[in-house]
């Protein structure tokens, strides 16, 4: 499967850093939409909301991708606790990256290192479990 290996919270950080980056004059809480409620009220969605929306749906897929066992996942729980790194290092040094939708990003990547890392180690004690049964 291609996603191995490839900690996919990537995505969301590099459409951050794309349009941070390239395009200097598009703001992340300038209104994209607004839906109304029934409360009569609209519903205001920003270019932030949809990024980090986007962020917590890939994030479900690295928590599923978490519970594989092999090397494979390893490398896979390595390269998140990479780039949670390398998202806190530019949250703090970067100025383009000094925003709330950042700050939600690198709190979606500081989950999926913990989730993944919990979830792989759950997972490896059943597997374990359940091999010394067949075995007596």
């Amino acid at each position: 499967m291609f996603l191995l290996g490839f900690p996919l919270l990537l995505i969301p950080v590099a459409i951050y850093n794309i349009i941070a980056f390239l395009m200097p004059g598009v703001s992340f809480t300038d209104p994209l939409f607004s839906v109304p409620m029934l409360s009569n009220v609209e519903l205001i969605v920003s270019a932030g909301d949809v990024l980090v929306i986007f962020a917590i749906l890939i994030l479900f897929v690295e928590i599923v991708k978490a519970t594989r066992l092999g090397s494979r996942s390893i490398v896979d729980h390595l390269l998140s606790l990479m780039l949670f790194i390398a998202m806190l290092g530019e949250l703090m040094i970067v100025r383009q990256a000094a925003t709330s939708t950042f700050l939600l990003l690198v709190t979606l990547s500081f989950v999926d290192v913990i989730g993944g890392f919990s979830v792989a180690i759950r997972t490896s004690q059943h597997n374990i479990a359940l091999e010394g049964i067949e075995r007596a």
